[in-house]
């Protein structure tokens, strides 16, 4: 199968749209949505190595974000991710609080902070949300992964899909600044 050329890929959605699993999640899908969760600091690090500012002040599509409010949107939304995690896991299904992204996209620390400052936070929250994720592992018949969350706009979900979407969630923004890089030739 050859890959699609340039004009053909869907630039907001270059690994596809989310879709949540229809099929009972299994504990090797979720030992590799952790894995994708341990990984991204280091292959969103490599996706921005040697980007110059100008670079990082680029679109990945026209009306889109520029690549360096992608990086600082991923650990704005991974954050808040850490934290819906820690309340489903201690609360009964709690109501979570949803954010408007494209708001704090336009924030001047998402506009504007060095990328650096965002890697160097998912360096750390990964680390501890990893921890976390794998201690689920340990919890009986997998119930640490059943719990759930009350999501404003998307409903109750199970932290197994939670898991899921944000694993694609990693896959989806680094994406975003690969194929900006292989567009442009840098």
């Amino acid at each position: 199968m050859s890959t699609p050329a340039p004009s053909e890929i869907d630039l907001r959605y270059p690994v596809g749209k989310f879709k949540r699993p229809s099929v009972a999640i299994t504990s090797a899908d979720r030992a590799a949505d952790i894995r994708e969760i341990e990984m991204l600091p280091a292959k969103l690090s490599a996706a921005v190595a040697g980007l110059t500012e100008d670079q990082l002040g680029v679109t990945y599509r026209p009306g889109g974000w520029t690549l360096r409010q992608v990086v600082n949107h991923v650990a704005d939304s991974h954050m808040n991710s850490y934290v819906r995690f820690r309340w489903a896991l201690t609360e009964d299904s709690p109501l979570i609080k949803a954010y408007d992204e494209k708001a704090w996209a336009e924030l001047t620390d998402a506009k504007s902070a060095p990328v650096t400052l965002s890697l160097g936070l998912l360096d750390g929250l990964h680390a501890r949300w990893v921890i976390l994720l794998r201690s689920m592992c340990d919890w009986a018949d997998d119930s640490a992964f059943a719990k759930t969350l009350q999501h404003p706009e998307n409903g109750e979900m199970r932290l197994d899909t939670m898991l899921a979407l944000y694993a694609w969630h990693c896959r989806h923004h680094t994406a975003h600044i690969t194929e900006t890089r292989k567009r442009h030739g840098w």
